[in-house]
């Protein structure tokens, strides 16, 4: 079960920055909401609690879909294997679903990750493998060093950050996109033009938005820690927007507005 290939465009759960009782609650509420797909990382410091809540949540293993990403500290020998035995332990499974690289390195040198990564599937770690925050140029790098798909490149991606481009590069490539920061960490909510749209369909702003990003044949992540939220995240299959408001919502991407780069991030790429 994989949300990032067949076209099933069945959204995460993502876990950052949750922890603890917290982290506990919101996957109990999102698995209570239909949620089977969950999405954490090394760097989130939260594997141990997703694995907990998941393995008492009562789901049958076959029918999650965990993703979790490796840190780029962990990308050199004897590291990165010792790092993704660890994930498999705190987070209770046998196999990582889908494991990804959650950054390029800091010197721009993809290929020993890479390898790690590829290494990582061989060895039965990992049913899938993927990136996180890669350019055009670094997907096809990515595809001439491994010989199994890149299932995903997860990145930022929401109505006000144009990434166009990066779709395009994405799509000629074969290598599906999934989204984080999808509503923007809330501020999409203040533009009227999305509860506008919603007001048509009965739904809200944020699921104008996620629904935005569906459209475009983008996998979704989403986190809330409000039983409503969560819900309402995952209810956006029944409706389609038109051509016209979809060109009405990407012509906000103009804003620029990127949550996640430097100098926040020292290893942020220089995006596309």
């Amino acid at each position: 079960m994989s949300i990032y290939f067949q076209g099933n465009f069945q959204q995460a759960f993502g876990t950052w920055p949750l922890k603890g009782a917290v982290l506990a609650q919101a996957i109990r509420d999102a698995i209570a909401a239909g949620y089977r797909a969950f999405d954490t990382a090394q760097g989130y410091g939260n594997e141990a609690d997703v694995g907990a809540a998941l393995a008492q949540s009562g789901v049958a293993r076959q029918d999650l879909c965990i993703t979790t990403k490796v840190m780029p500290d962990n990308y050199a020998e004897p590291r990165f294997m010792a790092s993704v035995e660890q994930s498999l332990r705190d987070l209770q499974v046998d196999q990582i679903d889908v494991l990804l690289l959650h950054w390029p390195p800091a010197d721009g040198d993809v290929a020993p990750s890479l390898r790690l990564l590829s290494q990582a599937q061989e060895r039965g770690l990992a049913r899938h493998i993927g990136v996180s925050n890669y350019t055009i140029a670094m997907m096809k790098a990515a595809q001439q060093i491994v010989s199994s798909p890149i299932v995903t490149n997860q990145v930022e991606f929401h109505p006000l950050l144009d990434q166009s481009r990066l779709l395009a590069g994405a799509n000629a490539l074969g290598i599906p996109l999934a989204s984080y920061c999808s509503v923007a960490r809330g501020e999409v909510l203040n533009y009227p033009l999305f509860s506008q749209i919603g007001s048509d369909y009965g739904k809200s702003a944020a699921q104008v938005a996620l629904r935005w990003i569906v459209q475009q044949g983008v996998s979704l992540n989403t986190m809330s820690t409000k039983p409503a939220n969560i819900a309402a995240n995952l209810d956006i299959m029944d409706f389609t927007l038109s051509p016209t408001e979809m060109a009405q919502i990407q012509a906000l991407t103009v804003r620029g507005l990127r949550l996640i780069s430097s100098p926040l991030l020292s290893t942020a790429p220089v995006w596309d």
